[in-house]
């Protein structure tokens, strides 16, 4: 198999000009109007305090636009991300709207190297950025590395324990599927050796639900009823402090149930049903 690294890598520089063109990123309101900060930091803003006149570094950075807002509340950011595609993208957006911001592209375990130790005053981290690092210890060890002397983290994430929950169940049960704990294997392929076991050992793997409003799962459920009334995927990860990702998972599971295409059928299909 390939380093997880290069499928990583590989998968954020695909995602990153779907992103961009996204309305869950507001790239184009970005551009248009100079005041604009992303949901992401304006909902971290009370917390955040003041930030104008730091020198910040936003780690996994993206596609710039939380970066962007940060530079938009007064620091002086520079934006870190191993995805060329996507630093593209932010590099174009800090062009059209001319905010104190840099991207920097190179691996954040390599950020101390290429960015200078003790540089910043503020670090910033946002939801689902930890969960692609294969040691947390040493990311943190970056983090002290960078921050100057009263220096300071501002991390939001999700709690690890969603990422260890299994895929929809026919009985409908949450259950603990993967391990909570780091392991020095990436999860690729998990699913798989996990399913040639259960059939060595004479078991039978689970069957997919039948389709229509019923097979959701209270977590499809929730996340399609929100999105069926017009939130963002950044909106519905936020009032429901899930990751993004999960929304993302969440809402795919509810299009191949539903038997829709996407977003603009949603309504309707749940309307359908509960008529």
């Amino acid at each position: 198999m390939e380093d997880y690294r290069t499928l990583n890598k590989a998968s954020w520089d695909d995602r990153a000009p779907a992103h961009a063109a996204s309305p869950d990123y507001s790239v184009e309101r970005f551009a248009a109007d100079p005041a604009f900060i992303s949901d992401v930091v304006l909902f971290d803003q009370p917390l955040l305090g003041d930030v104008a006149g730091l020198r910040g570094v936003h780690l996994q950075c993206h596609i710039g636009t939380d970066t962007i807002s940060l530079a938009r509340l007064g620091a002086s950011m520079t934006g870190l991300d191993f995805s060329p595609a996507a630093l593209t993208q932010a590099r174009d957006l800090a062009g059209r709207t001319g905010d104190d911001a840099r991207f920097v592209e190179a691996d954040v375990y390599d950020a101390v190297g290429v960015l200078g130790a003790d540089a910043f005053d503020l670090v910033f981290t946002g939801i689902g950025a930890l969960c692609w690092l294969p040691s947390v210890r040493r990311w943190a060890g970056v983090v002290a590395g960078l921050l100057r002397p009263g220096g300071r983290l501002f991390i939001r994430e999700a709690h690890p324990m969603l990422d260890t929950l299994s895929d929809p169940r026919e009985d409908g049960l949450i259950v603990v599927d993967f391990t909570y704990f780091e392991r020095a294997e990436p999860m690729s392929g998990t699913r798989a050796r996990a399913r040639e076991e259960l059939l060595a050992a004479g078991g039978r793997p689970r069957r997919s639900r039948i389709g229509g409003v019923e097979a959701l799962t209270a977590s499809e459920l929730r996340v399609a009823r929100r999105a069926a009334l017009g939130h963002t995927n950044r909106q519905i990860a936020q009032e429901l402090f899930v990751t993004i990702k999960a929304v993302e998972k969440h809402l795919a599971g509810a299009y191949r149930k539903l038997s829709i295409q996407g977003r603009a059928e949603l309504a309707e299909a749940l309307s359908s049903a509960a008529g």
